[in-house]
């Protein structure tokens, strides 16, 4: 029986085993996915950890998708890209590395007709989460991209994206605002990453935090007329990328249909 799981600092919130055990019963694959609870010096020798605990494929979330990278064999070039890996194959002792974020970001904007092109961009956060999003939103030609960061004091421009801090979002309107915080996350679900003033500059609000399914982020945008998007279905799609990746197999889109919307009714 082949084994895969999730790797992460606190995982109480992560719908991930659900989501795979789903797609092993449809695809009929006799595998099992387990969470593991790891620290940092764990992460840091990911591969003991791995062959430790006989794994053939690994997902990696907060705030580990940086830290596992020295101890891979090599990354794909969208990791690279990134510089942020979230999916481990092992193939004898050898671990590789990907980023499926990217491809579940993308799908969330493309099955919503999300249309960023030549639009004004805004996403919160530096983590792992957010260097996918920045590299699909610039493949996807945004006129302006501004990251936000409490560490940032003063304005500055990297490879193309304008760094700032909270304070400075009061003066930018734009199409779409993304959270890659685990602001609002379970179980604080109670708090939001930025206020009302903020959410009414933007006409479509992507939150990548999917548990709970609507982020209070999300309350506030619908409040305000607001087209919100929850984190489900970059995480379901990130979810079977890693599903082809581990087993060298296409899903064809009926597969996907049936794990997608089975997955939508068990939580």
């Amino acid at each position: 029986m082949k084994k895969f799981g999730l790797i992460g600092e606190k995982l109480p919130h992560s719908f991930s085993k659900i989501l795979h055990s789903i797609a092993f019963e449809i695809l009929n694959l006799d595998y099992e996915y387990e969470l593991y609870e790891i620290d940092l010096n764990t992460a840091y020798d990911i591969k003991s950890f791995m062959i430790d605990n006989e794994l053939d494929g690994i997902n990696v979330t907060i705030p580990y998708k940086e830290t596992v990278i020295k101890s891979l064999d090599s990354i794909s070039e969208e990791a690279k890209k990134i510089g942020a890996v979230n999916t481990i194959k092992n193939i004898k002792g050898k671990l590789y590395g990907y980023n499926t974020d990217y491809y579940g970001f993308l799908y969330t904007l493309k099955s919503n007709d999300i249309n960023i092109n030549n639009k004004t961009v805004v996403i919160l956060g530096s983590g792992g989460a957010s260097k996918a999003v920045i590299e699909c939103v610039k493949d996807l030609n945004a006129k302006s991209i501004y990251l936000v960061s409490r560490n940032k004091t003063d304005k500055e421009t990297k490879d193309g994206i304008v760094l700032i801090d909270y304070k400075d979002l009061e003066d930018i309107k734009g199409e779409v605002l993304i959270n890659t915080t685990p602001v609002g996350m379970y179980p604080k679900v109670d708090f939001s990453p930025v206020g009302e003033d903020i959410i009414n500059n933007f006409n479509n609000v992507v939150d990548v935090v999917y548990n709970p399914l609507e982020t209070k982020l999300m309350k506030t945008a619908n409040k305000l007329g607001k087209n919100s998007f929850s984190g489900l279905t970059m995480l379901i799609m990130q979810g079977l990328k890693s599903e082809e990746i581990w087993n060298d197999f296409k899903l064809t889109k009926q597969e996907i249909d049936l794990i997608e919307n089975k997955i939508k009714k068990e939580i």
